[in-house]
């Protein structure tokens, strides 16, 4: 695995060793990309490790909620909406049209409690929501899509 930085590479393994802490063999390493992946409901957790400059690193949780939902007005107001509402985290939408929540944190100053509370933050929204938007708008939930 390629990293851009030392700040990258440090904070990919100190994310690696803090998310076994919490999640044991849950955490499934992607071996093409500073990334791992935790099952949670009916979704998938990723957490992407970036690089920030050349002195940090950012720790990205992301959870798909739903593919290929119709994006009417209607539902990106809902989920516009929502994100005011959101403690941790933000819906978005992908290049191709996907739905996904995800929070990003500071890798330097991450620890422990933060990473978790990131990590099950994203994974119980998408799971919350997904059969929500699905019901009203279509798609198929993370879960099924992995099958």
């Amino acid at each position: 695995m390629q990293f851009k930085t030392r700040a990258h590479e440090a904070t990919y393994k100190k994310t690696d060793q803090m998310l076994r802490q919490l999640f044991g063999e849950m955490v499934h390493v992607v071996q093409e990309a500073p990334m791992f992946v935790i099952p949670s409901g009916t979704t998938l957790t990723h957490i992407i490790v970036s690089p920030w400059g050349e002195k940090d690193a950012t720790i990205t949780v992301r959870a798909y909620v739903t593919f290929g939902s119709d994006l009417t007005p209607d539902l990106l107001h809902f989920l516009l909406r929502q994100n005011d509402t959101m403690r941790f985290g933000a819906f978005g939408i992908d290049a191709d049209g996907d739905i996904f929540f995800e929070h990003t944190i500071v890798g330097s100053t991450c620890d422990k409690e933060e990473l978790r509370a990131s990590v099950m933050a994203v994974a119980q929204t998408a799971d919350l929501y997904d059969e929500q938007i699905m019901q009203k708008w279509g798609g198929t939930r993370a879960i099924d899509r992995a099958k």
